[in-house]
């Protein structure tokens, strides 16, 4: 396979074009570049024979909207769903990126820099460039339905709501999924089980305005200490979770997943060098692969709280602001869960401070998926003919909250491939994808899908 074979001129203008769209899906100020990528979307698509609509969820006027696709098949043919997203993370911090984030620039290392290269304009635009190739050979297809929204990386609301309204459009024989990663050195990996996630800020509040911190030291309550004090009390001295009844009825993996998952796992050493520290996080005693792939998480993604300019300011804070993320397991049910994590923080919230926790989206359970699945057969074939080495089977610790939805709207059997590597950089700045793993993406909707 030669990379300049998939990535023609051609694809290169389309593929520059659809990452200049700014569609951060969780900003409203968005929501023009949002709906104009959709329709640029659609538009690419009807090329191809797709008739497209644009969806919105009922009473959620005002988000991105949903595209539909669909170019019907051969009599008789399977029917193929495939998911994506076309929204994006916030650019922030902007100093931090080398190029401007929304334009995409190709540099000699054969990656193009731009926020949703990789995540997940450029795995879903690449597949889709593959299912291009196929249909142009004439071959019989199968129905092939296509889902792209734009709230992927704030919850999938809209979606997530409009999918059990749905369902007859979205009813298919196979799900199709380009979102998730490869192993190391672009060995195929099947997914085959994904964490759920749910995501909340916490606000803490004590006096009405910020205060002189000799004037009031020593007598008035500090939130900025005591978000520090309500965070740290959600975790052990061993990094376990240390939130009462977060854990029960977690179901742990086979020993048949449990070995599957270790034989494709990364070295210590490779951690180290894609994330800059050591892999210490987490539950002590267990390995890195069990700690990502089948243990719950509650993370910390940020605090925002008092001065943080240059010099010093000698306030106490009348407020502070953390966002957190759980990812979730099999066995954890999001509702369940969130009640404990509640009753935890209010149990351990300091004197003389109200709590309130806002904005929960997200609310998506995990699943891992039978490794005797027929459809893992179909596609550990395709993949051992595109790479000798043949496919591994990995268990991400990502969520894609959405696929679940899907799922069940549609009953269509998950087939989650992707060609991410750490060093793509997702939700970072300067994030990239490689000619290479685009290539490899054509390559695999190209092929897949002839299979089917």
């Amino acid at each position: 396979m030669q990379t300049t074979d998939y990535f023609t001129d051609e694809i290169k203008r389309e593929y520059f074009e659809l990452l200049k769209f700014e569609t951060v899906g969780a900003d409203p100020m968005k929501l023009r570049e949002c709906v104009n990528c959709a329709m640029w979307i659609k538009k690419w698509l009807a090329s191809m024979g797709f008739s497209g609509e644009l969806m919105q969820a009922p009473g959620m006027l005002g988000t991105p909207p949903v595209l539909f696709a669909e170019r019907k098949g051969a009599e008789g043919a399977p029917t193929v769903l495939f998911y994506g997203h076309y929204d994006v993370q916030p650019a922030d911090p902007l100093e931090e990126w080398e190029t401007p984030p929304f334009e995409p620039t190709l540099k000699n290392d054969g990656r193009v820099y731009c926020r949703g290269a990789q995540d997940d304009k450029g795995q879903w635009f690449a597949f889709l460039c593959g299912m291009r190739r196929f249909l142009a050979t004439g071959t019989h297809a199968p129905t092939i339905k296509i889902v792209l929204e734009g709230q992927e990386e704030s919850g999938s609301g809209a979606l997530a709501a409009l999918a059990p309204t749905i369902k007859e459009k979205l009813h298919a024989d196979v799900m199709l999924v380009c979102d998730t990663g490869a192993a190391a050195d672009l060995r195929p990996a099947i997914i085959a089980g994904l964490r759920g996630v749910s995501h909340f800020t916490v606000r803490l509040e004590a006096a009405a305005h910020d205060l002189h911190s000799g004037q009031f030291g020593g007598i008035a309550p500090n939130p900025a200490q005591g978000m520090a004090e309500l965070l740290a009390s959600l975790h052990n001295p061993d990094g376990s979770i240390a939130v009462k009844g977060f854990c029960d009825g977690i179901e742990p993996p086979t020993e048949e997943e449990r070995a599957a998952a270790e034989a494709a796992a990364l070295s210590e050493e490779r951690y180290v060098e894609d994330m800059g520290c050591p892999p210490v996080g987490g539950e002590a005693g267990l390995t890195i692969t069990e700690r990502n792939s089948f243990r719950p998480t509650i993370e910390v993604n940020g605090i925002h709280t008092g001065y943080g300019g240059p010099g010093s300011k000698t306030v106490i804070p009348a407020g502070a602001l953390a966002k957190l993320s759980m990812r979730l397991v099999p066995g954890q049910h999001p509702d369940r869960v969130m009640e404990c994590v509640t009753r935890h923080l209010e149990r351990h919230t300091p004197r003389g401070m109200k709590l309130f926790i806002e904005d929960l989206s997200g609310e998506a359970a995990g699943f891992r998926l039978p490794l005797a699945s027929p459809v893992f057969r179909l596609a550990a074939s395709v993949l051992e003919e595109m790479d000798s080495r043949g496919p591994v089977f990995q268990w991400d610790g990502a969520s894609i909250p959405v696929v679940s939805a899907l799922r069940v709207a549609s009953g269509a059997a998950p087939l989650l491939v992707g060609w991410g590597q750490p060093q793509d950089r997702i939700h970072s700045p300067n994030e990239s994808y490689g000619l290479d793993q685009f290539a490899r993406a054509m390559e695999w909707g190209e092929k897949i899908l002839a299979a089917l």
